[in-house]
């Protein structure tokens, strides 16, 4: 299960655009601030962020250039009402993985958004060890470990507790825990 990241000012877009993705069994998080959509961003809590650049606080471009200076390779998706050339060149030369204008159709952003999850990855080799708060899932031989010892799983509790400890700190819907699980 995907996590995506919504930097979105627009509250009617935002909603939008978090309907159809936890619709299609994404799990999203969304943000209205520039200060908030870094600071996610930079947490390792997200697969992929689609990014506005008119963004209060911070602008997208700052965000981005600011992800990028501190080597995350977070694919980005702009998703703007900035249309011009200029733009878009900025945007992708800036470090952005793509970039798409408002007015947009779902579909399209769904597409181009699983095409870069794709593309991320089979170049990124995913971490084997999970940590949240003195607890640690070891991925490939699924046992978790404490202070007191380690605890064989079954194949339920161990997607289970993957799904917690990679969205440490959120609330999870009873439907998100059961689309995993």
């Amino acid at each position: 299960m995907h996590r995506i990241l919504i930097a979105e000012d627009e509250a009617r877009i935002a909603r939008f655009i978090d309907k159809g993705l936890r619709a299609n069994n994404f799990v999203t998080t969304v943000v209205a601030d520039g200060h908030s959509a870094l600071d996610e961003a930079l947490s390792g809590n997200h697969d992929l962020l689609v990014l506005d650049l008119g963004l209060p606080g911070r602008n997208g471009y700052g965000v981005l250039r600011d992800l990028r200076e501190a080597r995350i390779a977070l694919p980005v998706i702009i998703l703007t009402a900035r249309d011009t050339v200029r733009d878009t060149v900025a945007g992708l030369e800036g470090g952005a993985d793509d970039y798409m204008t408002k007015p947009f159709r779902f579909e399209e952003l769904l597409a181009r958004l699983r095409l870069r999850l794709r593309t991320a990855s089979t170049s990124v080799v995913e971490a084997t060890l999970l940590s949240v708060d003195g607890l640690s899932l070891d991925l490939r031989t699924r046992r978790a470990r404490t202070a007191t010892g380690t605890v064989d799983l079954s194949a339920r509790e161990f997607a289970l507790l993957e799904l917690l400890m990679r969205h440490p700190a959120q609330v999870l819907s009873r439907e998100q825990m059961l689309d995993h699980v």
